[in-house]
């Protein structure tokens, strides 16, 4: 009784954070919420997670900005493969985009943002493309898919101020290939998730440790040489991530792996 009644609490707290929209929201199936909220983990991971290991935040934050070539060749990085295409997934994709782009727009204000509950991810940290991520949305999407709350927006720094260039959508560490295609259709969008991540030994300062070893781009890739060096072993850090354009001209820029 007393866990039926709790789980009912818990439904009825996250539909008091997911406003009703049309149209997209077909993306993400109910019978997704018992299974990715069961985690209890999902994407509310970022925050935990960046708290627990700041540093390991950091590198992950830093491997966000690599290059499709650099994701795939990188072993601490795994994407999700494209599917051929379904009858649906262009109109899929193509509302999604359309929902983003009407919800987002205000947000070329970054104070606007900021005002609405978006924080910047790692301030003070100079990086080519910040995250302003919404903690609430973050763990909204860890039960449901919402086209029009991105956990992240995602800026280019220009001078005192930020241009929008785009948003990032999340989805909890156990979820399928089906249910991330649910969301965003495999065929148009790759989901890409941070792994095998290795940290130099507690205590070591982070300007002396080796980065050609450690990190989301050193060479440790597996937990049996990250014991060998003392370093920190974390599987996964985050959950899983999508990362969309919706301002560009270039088709083949929107929905860039």
């Amino acid at each position: 009784m007393g866990t039926h009644r709790s789980r009912a609490i818990l439904i009825a707290a996250v539909a008091l954070v997911l406003p009703p929209f049309a149209g997209a929201q077909q993306a993400s199936k109910s019978a997704d919420a018992p299974k990715q909220g069961a985690s209890g983990g999902g994407t509310s991971d970022i925050q935990r997670e960046t708290e627990q290991y700041p540093e390991a935040a950091k590198a992950a934050n830093d491997a966000m900005s690599m290059s499709g070539m650099d994701m795939n060749m990188n072993p601490h990085m795994f994407l999700t493969e494209l599917q051929p295409k379904g009858p649906d997934d262009d109109r899929r994709a193509e509302e999604i985009l359309d929902i983003l782009r009407r919800s987002i727009t205000k947000y070329k204000d970054y104070k606007v943002a900021l005002a609405d509950g978006y924080q910047i991810f790692l301030p003070k940290v100079q990086q080519p493309t910040y995250h302003f991520t919404n903690y609430r949305y973050a763990f909204a999407a860890a039960f449901i898919f919402n086209p029009a709350h991105p956990t992240s927006l995602l800026y280019r720094k220009t001078g005192d101020s930020y241009e929008l260039i785009g948003a990032m959508y999340t989805a909890p560490k156990n979820a399928t290939e089906q249910q991330l295609n649910d969301r965003v259709p495999l065929s148009i969008a790759r989901w890409h998730e941070h792994v095998n991540l290795c940290m130099p030994p507690k205590g070591t300062p982070l300007q002396q440790a080796d980065w050609k070893q450690f990190g989301l781009t050193g060479s440790i890739a597996s937990q049996g040489d990250c014991m060998k060096a003392n370093g920190i072993w974390i599987p996964q850090i985050f959950g899983w991530m999508v990362h969309v354009y919706p301002f560009e001209s270039d088709p083949e820029k929107i929905w860039a792996h």
